[in-house]
């Protein structure tokens, strides 16, 4: 297995790739340390294109410091910031597990409907680590203004132990940490942005709050209901698409849960939920209010079921090909310690 020397401190042996990106790769490794120590991690790695690009290497410094003080159960912890041979890295927890786009795939494969309470179950989880990013404070006890600006299913995980973790802060708008040209270009996953941020509006937290009422109705309905064609398409119909009735959608949905995503996805912000702790609080009394509801280990059984005792391969296509990807896997390996 090649090593990965990182510095003075720190060895990677990396195991295998297990994310492909447009602008990074993920690599499984094993952190090692003094008398035998190992430590399973997930490795970020830079493609070498973005490298040499100093406002993306800045943004991604900026990210790996961001994020390094976020630690919260639902939200993936990073470890370690570092570079070796012009090669800059972030060092994360390695979550087994699947992301929601793989768990939606494999529900449509299997033809499993994925019940109320759990679609609920997750959102919930979603917005406990909202909540929390959205309150983060610097060491003076300033707001940081964190916007992640790119909940969508990519960036939600499914460990197979039950826990839900948000990650990808990577375009994440925070005081001082990221170059932001917000009004300027448009951030995020067009399918799963706010409005505002398809109009090339400024945000606040509210516009995650809008992406988290996406991700609610696509695990109820097993569907988007705002992607179009292309992301043209699905940036108009999240402007300007009239919000549906979910009770006509899905017999499932009742006049409460057709409430709460109604607020949500309002597209008047004086009408949306101002902050996750309020919409996390609907979203559990939901689902607690009438007595026991589900559980980490509720959803861990699920999954596990779902998908088997054997982690899936979390390959994702990114669009730099696989010719990218060979040309990153040599240059780890060209590391020597």
């Amino acid at each position: 297995m090649p090593l990965f020397t990182i510095q003075n401190n720190f060895q990677y042996d990396i195991v295998r790739q297990i994310y492909e990106g447009g602008m990074g790769i993920v690599y499984e490794a094993e952190q090692l340390g003094a008398s035998g120590f190992v430590k399973r991690v997930a490795i970020k790695v830079v493609r070498q294109h973005y490298a040499t690009q100093k406002e993306f290497i800045e943004n991604f410094i900026g990210e790996a410091k961001l994020v390094a003080d976020l630690i919260h159960t639902n939200i993936v912890q990073t470890y370690h910031f570092g570079e070796s041979q012009g090669m800059y890295f972030i060092a994360m927890e390695l979550i087994r597990g699947v992301n929601l786009e793989q768990f939606g795939n494999q529900l449509v494969d299997k033809r499993v409907r994925l019940s109320k309470e759990l679609a609920v179950f997750i959102a919930s989880r979603v917005c406990r680590g909202l909540a929390y990013a959205h309150a983060k404070a610097d060491k003076d006890g300033k707001p940081l203004g964190i916007v992640h600006r790119d909940v969508s299913f990519k960036n939600i995980m499914i460990a197979f132990e039950g826990d839900v973790k948000l990650t990808d802060f990577g375009i994440a708008k925070a005081r001082g940490f990221l170059t932001d040209k917000e009004g300027e270009v448009v951030a995020g996953k067009a399918d799963f942005m706010s409005p505002e941020q398809a109009d090339f509006q400024i945000t606040d937290k509210r516009s995650d709050l809008f992406s988290a009422g996406v991700v609610l109705a696509h695990l109820l309905l097993g569907r988007n209901i705002f992607k179009g064609a292309n992301p043209e398409e699905s940036r108009d119909r999240i402007m300007t698409m009239s919000l549906p009735d979910f009770r006509s959608m899905d017999d499932r949905v009742d006049d409460r849960l057709n409430e709460i995503l109604q607020k949500a996805l309002a597209r008047d912000l004086h009408h949306r939920y101002p902050t996750a702790d309020e919409m996390l609080y609907d979203l559990e009394h939901y689902i607690y209010h009438s007595g026991y509801g589900p559980t980490n280990e509720t959803l861990g059984k699920f999954i596990r079921e779902l998908f088997g005792q054997n982690p899936p391969a979390r390959k994702v296509e990114g669009s730099g090909g696989d010719t990218l990807v060979l040309e990153e896997t040599a240059r780890l390996r060209s590391l020597k310690p």
